[in-house]
């Protein structure tokens, strides 16, 4: 059911913006981003630039260690996108923001709330000709609950559609 969900999603998104993607899709610059995110925890992240410079990241994973642990979680992220010179389409970003979702422990067949608080350190590119934009960052997590700690995991590699 969800990967019929997330299939309907993307075809809305994909058909809504047609006009847009087609006017920007030449370009180095985009508004808005949808696609997937690959790494420890995998997932689905919108990016929407609120200005040139400025984007919220909205993410939406899964993370599971078999027999051990299970967490979903959405995550929002404010962050400060900068130009890298001589390369039109880079920039690199931080960020910070907080999560909130659902943490199983599968050994003890518990159930938890999980909060964090999340920074992103990374790089943003947005090719040239076609309506793809491609993110690689650390998202390091200060967890709140259902354990206090420090998540250094969280490398991903984004690949979206840009429009």
């Amino acid at each position: 059911m969800k990967k019929l969900f997330l299939l309907f999603l993307t075809i809305g998104v994909f058909g809504l913006s047609q006009q847009q993607a087609q006017a920007q899709e030449l370009g180095t610059e985009y508004r808005n981003a949808i696609g997937g995110r690959f790494g420890v925890a995998n997932g689905i992240t919108f990016k929407h630039f609120v200005d040139n410079d400025r984007a919220l990241d909205f993410i939406v994973n899964f993370r599971s260690k078999k027999d051990v642990y299970s967490t979903f979680r959405v995550i929002g992220l404010y962050e400060f996108h900068n130009p890298i010179n001589n390369a039109p389409g880079l920039k690199w970003y931080y960020g910070v923001g907080g999560g909130i979702g659902v943490y199983n422990n599968k050994i003890s067949d518990n159930s938890d709330v999980a909060l964090s608080l999340d920074g992103v350190l990374g790089l943003d590119y947005k090719f040239t000709g076609v309506p793809i934009n491609v993110s690689l960052d650390w998202k390091p997590a200060i967890e709140l609950t259902p354990d206090t700690g420090f998540d250094a995991e969280g490398f991903g590699l984004s690949i979206r559609f840009a429009f």
